[in-house]
């Protein structure tokens, strides 16, 4: 699979925040978007996400994001290595994304920018 980056995914209690703290340490302007209930702002290489607890008690156990070329051959790739399909592949706002599980019990997003 063709892995194109990694955003670390930060839960926070205050999105306002947080959103100026990680623009001043980046040097990027936040790109603010809603997830179902959760809000959720890409600041550089971060996503900072704010929500309903039941939501992010969830969220909390993935590691990462990483985008990839084609979310269809990271499935190929993950299931050939042992890993488990979590939940997905989904519409996502600018593409598709899926939840692995890998061999190691580590819990990744995968997301691509292939519509559904």
């Amino acid at each position: 699979m063709d892995i194109l980056g990694t955003s670390l995914r930060v839960c926070v209690d205050d999105l306002d925040s947080a959103i100026a703290v990680y623009e001043k340490l980046t040097g990027a302007e936040a790109v603010r978007f809603q997830r179902g209930p959760v809000e959720v702002a890409a600041v550089g290489c971060f996503f900072l996400m704010s929500g309903p607890e039941s939501e992010m008690s969830i969220l909390r156990k993935i590691t990462a994001t990483i985008a990839v070329k084609d979310v269809d051959e990271a499935i190929a790739d993950l299931t050939a290595v042992g890993g488990q399909i979590v939940a997905g592949p989904l519409p996502a706002p600018v593409g598709r994304t899926l939840v692995a599980r890998h061999p190691d019990g580590s819990i990744f997003e995968y997301v691509d920018r292939n519509p559904a």
